[in-house]
C-alpha cells in the first residue's frame, strides 16, 4: 500500500498507523532550548521508542537551522572539526573551529561570535563584532582541500554589517585620519573609506552559501537594527547610532562594488553579515533547514522510513516560518512520509500543523503541565512521551 497523504483522507492517525506499519524510524531534531542539546533531545527520543518498540530500527541526525548547533549537526555525520581560536563578540578570544568533509566546509557565527559567547551574558550592541566570523571563514579558506564553504549566520551578537567579518578577510576600515576603525556597529559612524582590494584571493575559488532564514532589508523599519536591534540589547538611542552606521557602510560598498544590494532579501540577517555576504563575498542565500538537510544527507536517510520525528522545545508562529520541524516536515512530505512531532510546548493550531504537513504533535506539558517541571526533568519527559508516540505509530 502506498503511503497516504495525511490531509486525502479523514480518520488520519489510523491511515498514516497502517502506513508506518514497516520500515525504519527517522529522528531529525533540534535542541530544546534552555533544557536539552540536539544530541540530548536524539538520545531521549531513541530511548523511548527502544522502550515501546525495541525491535524497531532508528536512524537519527541533529538538524539545525543554521544557528547554534549547525556545527554540531554537521559533525554528527561525520565532518572532520577543525579547532580555531578567534575573537568573540567583543573581541576576546574564543576557541571555535570549522567542520570539513570531501571538499565542504561549515562555519558557525553562533559558535565563533554568537551572542551566547557574550561575558557575563552582558549584551554590547555598539561595540560586538562579527570579525570571529570572518576568522574562522580565513581559516578554512586556508584549507586547499576546500572548495565550498556553507556559513550558518544565525545567533549574533553584532550590529556591524559584517564589517568586522570583512576586516578579518583583509578589507580596510578607515576613519577620516586613515586610521584603522575600531570594531563593532557604533564605529561605523566614523567610517571614511573601504578598501576592498585585500580580500582574501581564495574568495575568488570557493563557492559561499550562507544558512538563513531572514528575508529583511539592510536598513529602514524592516532592517536589521529595527527589527533586530532591541534583542541585542540596542535602545533606542543606540538604535540611531547603528541605523547611521550601516547606512555610511552600505553607501562605501555601494560606491566599491557599483550596486546598491542593500535591499536584498536577507540583507538584514545577523545584523547586516547576510549584507556583506551577498554584497561583497558573492554569497548565496539558502533556508537553513533546507541546507542542513541537505548536508545532513536527509534524502537519503528517509529512503524506506516508516515514521519521522522531529521537534524542538516550543512549536509556535516562529516554527512555520522556516524552522526545523517544519522544515523537517516539507522534506519528509515529498517522500510520502508521515511526520511527528515532540516538543515542549505547543502553540500552533490544529490548521497550522495540518499545512505545514505535521501528522501529529507531542508535548511534553501533555504529561506534565508545570513549565518548570519541563524544563527540569526534560530528558526523562521525553522519554515517555516518545515512548507513546511509538506505540501509537508503529
Amino acid at each position: 500500500m502506498g503511503l497516504l497523504s495525511p490531509l486525502a483522507v479523514t480518520g488520519v492517525v489510523r491511515v498514516w498507523r497502517m502506513a508506518a506499519a514497516s520500515g525504519h524510524v527517522v529522528i531529525a531534531c533540534d535542541k530544546f532550548k534552555g533544557s536539552l542539546t540536539a544530541s540530548e533531545v536524539v538520545e531521549a527520543i531513541r530511548a523511548g521508542i527502544a522502550a515501546a518498540a525495541p525491535e524497531r530500527e532508528v536512524r537519527a541526525v541533529l538538524v539545525a537551522d543554521g544557528g547554534d548547533g549547525t556545527l554540531a549537526a554537521a559533525e554528527s555525520v561525520g565532518f572532520r572539526h577543525v579547532p580555531v581560536t578567534v575573537a568573540g563578540p567583543t573581541g576576546a578570544p574564543n576557541v571555535s573551529g570549522y567542520a570539513v568533509r570531501a571538499g565542504v566546509a561549515v562555519v558557525e557565527m553562533a559558535d565563533a561570535c554568537g551572542i551566547v559567547h557574550l561575558p557575563g551574558g552582558v549584551k554590547a550592541p555598539l561595540t560586538a563584532t562579527s570579525r570571529g566570523l570572518g576568522e574562522v571563514l580565513a581559516a578554512a579558506l586556508a584549507d586547499p582541500s576546500v572548495t565550498s564553504v556553507v556559513m550558518g549566520i544565525g545567533g549574533s551578537a553584532s550590529n556591524d554589517g559584517g564589517a568586522g567579518l570583512l576586516a578579518a578577510l583583509g578589507a580596510r576600515l578607515l576613519d577620516a585620519d586613515g586610521r584603522e576603525l575600531p570594531d563593532g556597529g557604533g564605529a561605523l559612524v566614523g567610517l571614511a573609506s573601504l578598501d576592498l582590494t585585500g580580500l582574501n584571493p581564495r574568495l575568488r575559488e570557493v563557492s559561499l552559501t550562507v544558512a538563513c532564514d531572514v528575508n529583511n532589508p539592510l536598513l529602514g523599519e524592516s532592517g536589521a537594527v529595527a527589527i533586530f536591534g532591541p534583542q541585542k540589547g540596542a535602545g533606542e538611542a543606540e538604535r540611531v547610532v547603528l541605523e547611521a552606521g550601516l547606512a555610511r557602510f552600505a553607501g562605501l560598498v555601494t560606491e566599491a562594488m557599483g550596486r546598491d544590494d542593500t535591499r536584498l532579501p536577507g540583507a538584514g540577517a545577523a545584523g547586516g553579515v547576510g549584507y556583506a555576504a551577498q554584497a561583497v563575498l558573492g554569497a548565496r542565500m539558502r533556508p537553513g533547514v533546507e541546507l542542513v538537510l541537505d548536508l545532513m544527507g536527509f534524502e537519503e536517510l528517509c529512503r524506506g522510513a516508516s515514521l519521522v520525528v522531529t521537534g524542538e522545545g516550543s512549536l509556535d508562529r516562529q516554527t512555520l516560518l522556516g524552522k526545523t520541524p517544519a522544515g523537517v516536515a516539507k522534506a519528509a512530505r515529498a517522500h510520502g512520509i508521515p511526520v511527528v512531532a515532540v516538543c515542549g510546548r505547543s502553540l500552533l493550531a490544529a490548521e497550522d500543523l495540518a499545512a505545514s504537513g505535521i501528522a501529529k504533535v507531542y508535548a511534553l506539558t501533555d504529561l506534565e503541565p508545570d513549565p518548570a517541571v519541563c524544563m527540569g526533568d526534560a530528558a526523562r519527559l521525553l522519554r515517555d512521551l516518545t515512548a507513546r508516540v511509538a506505540t501509537d505509530w508503529l
